[in-house]
C-alpha cells in the first residue's frame, strides 16, 4: 500500500538523481532501526522493483538462501535449485537481471547485515557480483542496513573489494519537530506544539514509534498504554533494539546506562572507570558506533583538546526508557497520567528539553540569523573554587555554548515550561555570574550573548532587557 512519504525531500532528490544518471549506482541506506529506511525506498519506488530480497533477522545461512531461491523464482517465473552458497545465489541473480534487457534494473536488498552471518562469505559474493558483472550494467543496486556499525565499517568503510565502491551514501536520521508535527497530523492526531514537543522527548523523531499513536488518547493516555500496561507495545522495545543493533550488545548497554544517570556526561577515562571496560580498540568501536547510531554524541567543551572528548546520551527513547521503564516492575498502567505533574515529571521535561534543543542546532542558528556563520557548538563548565583570598566560587556549566567567527558566542538558557519564562532577579544576577566566569575562564574578548531557547518565550519584566536574544518552540519546528 503506498503512502506519503513525510519529509526526506533531500533523501528523494538522491534517490532520483541515482535512478535517472543512466550509469550503475550502488546506493547505500543506513540509520537506526525503525526510522523509515524500508518505508522510504519501497515508497519512493512504488514497491516496483526488478527484484527485492530482505534478510531475516538471526536466520541461519541455510534458511537465507532458500528465502532468497523463492524471492527469485517469485520474480524469474523460473524454478530453481537452493543455492548453497552466497556465490552461487549472486550467479544466479545476475543471470535473471541479465535476461530483462539493457532498461534500467532496479534491486533492493534490505538489512544487508543480516545476511553475514559466521562463515557465510556474504561480503565477498556482493563484492564479485558488483566489480565483475553488476558495476558495467545499467542497473541500480539500493541496499539497507539497521545496524549502522555494520554498515559504516564493513560496507562503507571496507578495505577490501568493495572499497570506494558504494557511489551514494544516503545517512536517514531522526525526523526533526517540524517533521514530526507533519507526520502526526497526517495521522490525523491532534496535539498542541507543546504537546509534541514533550512527545518527541519521549519518542524521539522515531516514524515507527510515532505511528503507534491513536488518534482517540491524549498523549499522556498514548503513553500509559505503550509503555506502563503489562503488554504496551514499547515496554520492551529497548533490549530488542539493542540485540537487533549490535552482535554483543553488554558494554554498548553498559556506557548507554551509565550516561543516562550522568546527565552532563562522560570523559573516556570517566566511562572506563564506571563501566570496567578495558581501556582498548574495543571501547573506541562502542563509542563509535553508539555516535553512529545517534544514541550519544561527542563533543569537547570550549578550550578543550581531543582527549577531552565527552560522550553524552541523546537518544530521547533511551533516556525515557532507562528513567521510567526499566525499573518499572508493578508501576501503575496509569502511571503517566497520574505523576504529570510531579517535580520529577518536570525535572525530567527539563532535561529532556536541553535535548531537544541540542538535536536542533540548525533551526536555532536560523532563529539568531547566523545560519551562514560558521560556529562551533560545545559545552562549558567550571568546577567549584577558593580565590586568592579564601573565599569559595561556585561552580557553573553552560550546556549550549554557540561560538561563533563574527566574533560572538551565545551562552545558550534551555527552558520548557507552560507559560513564558520569568526571569527573576535572583535568577539574572545566577546568568551575569557565569557570564562573567565564562569570560574570566576562558580569556575571550568576544561579545557574550545571553540568550534564551524557550517554550513561551521569555516574560517582559524588569529583567527581560538584559537579555540579547530568544528563541521559542515555534522557532524549532520550522523546516
Amino acid at each position: 500500500m503506498l503512502q506519503k512519504i513525510i519529509g526526506r525531500k533531500e533523501e528523494q532528490k538522491t534517490l532520483q538523481d541515482c535512478y535517472e544518471s543512466n550509469k550503475p549506482e550502488f546506493v547505500a541506506v543506513y540509520g537506526r532501526r525503525r526510522i523509515g529506511k524500508t518505508f522510504l525506498v519501497k515508497q519512493f519506488f512504488k514497491e516496483k522493483f526488478d527484484f527485492y530480497f530482505t534478510g531475516a533477522y538471526q536466520a541461519t545461512k541455510k534458511d537465507q538462501l532458500f528465502n532468497f531461491k523463492m524471492t527469485l523464482e517469485s520474480y524469474s517465473g523460473v524454478k530453481r535449485k537452493t543455492p548453497q552458497t552466497w556465490l552461487e545465489a549472486f550467479f544466479q541473480l545476475k543471470d535473471y537481471l541479465a535476461s530483462l534487457g539493457e532498461r534500467r534494473k532496479v534491486v533492493f536488498i534490505d538489512e544487508l547485515p543480516w545476511f553475514d552471518t559466521p562463515r557465510s562469505n556474504f561480503i565477498s559474493a556482493i563484492e564479485l557480483f558488483w566489480n565483475q558483472w553488476a558495476s558495467d550494467q545499467n542497473l541500480m543496486l539500493v541496499v539497507c542496513g539497521s545496524a549502522t556499525s555494520w554498515m559504516v565499517n564493513k560496507l562503507l568503510g571496507d578495505k577490501g573489494g568493495l572499497h570506494n565502491r558504494v557511489t551514494r551514501s544516503i545517512y536517514l536520521a531522526p525526523f526533526s519537530l517540524g517533521e514530526t508535527e507533519e507526520f502526526l497530523q497526517n495521522n490525523h492526531i491532534v496535539f498542541n506544539r507543546h504537546q509534541t514537543v514533550e512527545c518527541y522527548m519521549m519518542l524521539g523523531g522515531t516514524p515507527y514509534y510515532l505511528n503507534m499513536l491513536k488518534t482517540h488518547l491524549s498523549l499522556a493516555q498514548n503513553i500509559n498504554k505503550l509503555f506502563f500496561e503489562e503488554n504496551g507495545e514499547l515496554r520492551r522495545e529497548f533490549d530488542f533494539l539493542f540485540r537487533s543493533l549490535f552482535k554483543d550488545s553488554r558494554n554498548y548497554r553498559k556506557v548507554v546506562e551509565i550516561l543516562s544517570q550522568k546527565a552532563k556526561g562522560l570523559t573516556r577515562q570517566d566511562i572506563i572507570r564506571e563501566c570496567k571496560i578495558p581501556d582498548n580498540g574495543g571501547l573506541s568501536e562502542v563509542l563509535d558506533d553508539l555516535c553512529n547510531c545517534d544514541f550519544i554524541r561527542r563533543y569537547y567543551p570550549i578550550n578543550k583538546k581531543q582527549r577531552d572528548a565527552v560522550y553524552q546520551l541523546t537518544d530521547l527513547f533511551s533516556l525515557f526508557h532507562l528513567r521510567y521503564i526499566k525499573n518499572s516492575t508493578g508501576m501503575d498502567d496509569t502511571f503517566w497520567t497520574d505523576t504529570i505533574d510531579s517535580p520529577s515529571h518536570r525535572a525530567w521535561c527539563g532535561y529532556a528539553f536541553e535535548q531537544v534543543c541540542l538535536h536542533h542546532i540548525r533551526q536555532i542558528k536560523r532563529a539568531l540569523g547566523i545560519e551562514g556563520v560558521q560556529a562551533s557548538i560545545c559545552s562549558w563548565s567550571a568546577p567549584a573554587s577558593v580565590d586568592s583570598e579564601g573565599k569559595k566560587r561556585e561552580g557553573a556549566q553552560i550546556d549550549l555554548v554557540i561560538d561563533r567567527r563574527d566574533q560572538t558566542i551565545n551562552l545558550c538558557e534551555m527552558k520548557f515550561s507552560m507559560k513564558p519564562f520569568e526571569i527573576t532577579p535572583s535568577y539574572l544576577e545566577h546568568i551575569i555570574y557565569r557570564r562573567e566566569l565564562f569570560r574570566e575562564t576562558t580569556g575571550t574578548s568576544k561579545a557574550l550573548h545571553l540568550t534564551f531557547v524557550t517554550t513561551y518565550g521569555v516574560a517582559r519584566n524588569a529583567q527581560y532587557g538584559m537579555i540579547q536574544s530568544e528563541i521559542t518552540m515555534d522557532d524549532l519546528f520550522k523546516q
